[in-house]
């Protein structure tokens, strides 16, 4: 289970952004894709965007066009810029690490955005 650390989360007005971080070790971000996920009361946590170790992303419907996910391999970091925030995109988000298909997962920070 690699650790991985997430920080930037809060509370932000509808059409405002957020930036998240997700920081892991450099021996699992090197190898790993990176991913974040959400999750709300009730529901299952479902993808927002990953990005392989090679910069290849993958986007929800939902992110794409407002969110942009990008890495950092000095910093070994992830991150998820969140622009135009609605008030569904509150949520609890959650750093993924995926390595051949085993799941690690950061503690998970909630993004509140308020109409």
């Amino acid at each position: 289970q690699a650790q991985l650390v997430e920080s930037g989360g809060g509370l932000v007005q509808a059409g405002g952004s957020l930036r998240l971080s997700c920081v892991a070790s450099v021996r699992v971000f090197s190898v790993a894709t990176m991913g974040w996920y959400r999750q709300t009361p009730g529901k299952e946590r479902e993808v927002v965007a990953r990005i392989s170790r090679l910069g290849s992303t993958v986007y929800a419907d939902s992110a794409r066009g407002r969110f942009t996910i990008s890495r950092n391999s000095i910093k070994s970091t992830v991150y998820l810029q969140m622009n135009n925030l609605k008030p569904e995109d509150t949520a609890v988000y959650y750093c993924n690490a995926n390595i051949e298909s085993a799941n690690s997962w950061g503690q998970g920070i909630q993004v509140t955005v308020s109409s």
